[in-house]
């Protein structure tokens, strides 16, 4: 039988036997002790002494094996703990025998084959990012030879209107080509996990107001507004550098694809413990066929053909936000606009007032 496979089971069942037989043997004999004519009355009591001691050995011994077995279980949960915790030498003692016992030696074995997974990804994702590094660096010399030669032709191109327009879509071209790469190598850092974010307690106000100013002359160019809305006391435990980076690339999309008179609105509010931060536009909005491929990488919708995006910056904010432990999601209606919506652990409560919130137009 496999329950008598490990020793303490075994051990477990030859104790509650060995009560039996001594506690049946106990009434056998105290029930001769007995004269024949006290017997009748005294035998039966004799037997059911010998029974209650019995049933109340058998539990105590019940009682102590179940302790054990959870003692056993316990030590199985705080290995699982310590392994869940990133402990990843952390393993259950499986040295018994038995059903139990053999399923912490599959557990282990689990284990093992998830850290072999977890080594072969971060091989892989380290092999990415140093490709991609060395291919950024070794593209930088011919970039900047090609820019160069770029402007050494735009100053003969004075005179020359073909040439001009020749040089100055030349000059976008190595423009794109700059951002893919610089792109690329953000997106592959974030996945290796070889960034580490610099987390400090940001002023939100002041970040989406620097995210404001760095848009404001395009939109004036383009008759459109950004409006900000939210506290001015709001604090978020972030990197300022790499979330405000995030947060500029949903806004340049939400620019490329609102008309002359459209509204990009920014806008944060704390709901302990969360931060929700939206940016939401009137723009075309994102077709039915296209919304779920959003943050794909290199993927451009139809809604995008007229823009020069190279399919990146979505996914770079979201690497970001979640490289915050955020949240990010989209919502959208064809034809009247998008919204984004990240969300993220606060690090302390602001109060909210009327000279607190302040609309910013461009």
């Amino acid at each position: 039988m496999k329950i008598l496979a490990n020793r303490k089971s075994k051990i477990f069942i030859m104790k509650i036997l060995f009560t039996i037989a001594v506690f049946t043997a106990i009434s056998v004999v105290g029930v001769r002790c007995f004269h024949p004519a006290e017997a009748a009355d005294l035998s039966l009591y004799v037997i059911l002494g010998c029974m209650l001691c019995m049933a109340l050995t058998i539990v105590v011994i019940c009682c102590g094996y179940f302790r054990e077995q959870d003692r056993v279980i316990e030590r199985a949960e705080e290995r699982v703990r310590e392994y869940m915790a990133g402990s990843q030498e952390a393993r259950i003692d499986c040295s018994e025998d038995g059903a139990l016992y053999r399923l912490f030696h599959e557990v282990n074995s689990l284990a093992a084959i998830l850290n072999a997974h977890m080594e072969k990804e971060r091989n892989a994702k380290e092999f990415l990012k140093n490709t991609i590094s060395d291919i950024s660096h070794q593209l930088k010399t011919p970039l900047a030879a090609l820019n160069i030669y770029n402007g050494i032709l735009q100053g003969e191109a004075q005179e020359l209107p073909v040439l001009r327009e020749f040089t100055r879509l030349s000059e976008q071209e190595l423009e794109r080509i700059e951002t893919l790469v610089q792109s690329l190598l953000k997106i592959t850092k974030l996945d290796a996990g070889t960034v580490v974010m610099d987390r400090r307690p940001e002023n939100v106000a002041e970040m989406m107001e620097n995210v404001r100013k760095h848009f404001a002359f395009r939109a004036k160019c383009e008759k459109k507004e950004i409006r900000l809305s939210g506290s001015t006391d709001v604090m978020l435990s972030c990197d300022r550098t790499w979330l405000t980076e995030a947060v500029d690339n949903i806004v340049k999309n939400a620019l490329d694809h609102t008309k002359e008179g459209g509204l990009i609105q920014i806008a944060w509010k704390e709901q302990a413990p969360m931060l929700r931060l939206t940016v939401k536009d009137n723009g075309s909005g994102i077709p039915d066929g296209d919304f779920y491929h959003i943050f794909k990488r290199f993927y451009r919708s139809r809604f995008s053909k007229d823009t020069q995006g190279i399919g990146l910056g979505l996914p770079l904010a979201k690497s970001v936000v979640e490289a915050h432990n955020g949240t990010i999601e989209a919502e959208s209606m064809e034809g009247k606009g998008t919204t984004f919506v990240m969300n993220f652990m606060t690090v302390s409560s602001g109060s909210v007032d009327s000279s607190g919130f302040y609309p910013t137009n461009l």
